[in-house]
């Protein structure tokens, strides 16, 4: 197949789902999807069940479609295999510190986000009632589980050469930057850095955790010394831990050290 320009990193971020949910619609969705991003898969049958997410199965208790869950296990290990070998590869003077910063900014639920949008994944996406695609607190999720999902699927077609030239093309901005600067390291790992120069350890708390298994939302505090610092709110566990860890980090830098603030999930970068 003959190589493309990479996608463009300027789609819109307020895209909603527009791909047909019967099977035969899903599957030219997906042939049209992997002749616009010129992807390296034959299986479309494989890439469109990357396009479902669990909430529409869960909606649909008939659907023949499987969830893209078991595809995005998989493709959660090959970004991390092929991330961590190219930062290695194209910055060999970075120490472990530095590659490990790195690998967690491109990985984390925010990058993985980016470049699920970037590819324009969030157009195809299938999802389930009530789930908001253009501004809803678990788009960052519902993205970056789409494009685990997608490599996934790539990986299983066409292995691992194949899911790392899909990757190395759309994430190659990430992976070519030449300095990691401070806003892209996960507030969960800066938070974590600061705890250790104190001597002490962060600990996150969950405040509440509500809704059905497949659209829960949690509210989690970010603890350091006993104290609460910050409080977050997400689709996921780590999503909202991510979120308290930041308005943790805006409670130090302005000097407060008590009391709870507050930050959405949506708004900070995850540790996977």
């Amino acid at each position: 197949m003959p190589r493309r320009s990479a996608p463009s990193a300027t789609r819109p971020s307020t895209s909603t789902s527009t791909a047909p949910s019967d099977p035969g619609a899903l599957a030219a969705t997906a042939a049209r999807l992997a002749e616009r991003l010129a992807l390296p898969i034959r299986d479309l049958d494989l890439l469109a069940q990357a396009l479902v997410h669990s909430s529409y199965p869960a909606d649909h208790p008939g659907s023949p479609r499987a969830s893209n869950e078991r595809l995005e296990f998989l493709g959660d290990a090959v970004i991390a295999l092929v991330v961590s070998e190219t930062l290695y590869r194209l910055h060999p003077d970075a120490d472990e510190g530095d590659l490990t910063r790195r690998r967690a900014a491109i990985v984390s639920k925010t990058g993985l986000a980016a470049l699920a949008n970037r590819a324009g994944l969030d157009e195809h996406l299938v999802v389930g009632a009530g789930i908001d695609l253009t501004s809803g607190p678990e788009r960052p999720s519902l993205l970056a589980d789409v494009f685990e999902a997608v490599t996934g699927a790539i990986f299983l077609d066409g292995g691992l050469a194949a899911a790392s030239g899909w990757l190395l093309r759309v994430a190659a901005p990430e992976l070519d930057a030449r300095l990691v600067t401070p806003h892209l390291v996960p507030p969960k790992s800066r938070l974590q850095e600061i705890a250790q120069a104190r001597g002490e350890a962060p600990a996150y708390r969950i405040v509440s955790a509500e809704g059905p298994e497949h659209r829960k939302h949690y509210v989690v505090e970010a603890l350091l010394g006993g104290e609460v610092l910050g409080r977050g709110e997400g689709a996921s566990r780590r999503e909202a831990e991510t979120a308290a860890a930041a308005a943790a980090l805006d409670a130090l830098d302005a000097g407060g050290g008590r009391g709870a603030g507050g930050g959405r999930g949506a708004g900070g970068e995850e540790e996977r």
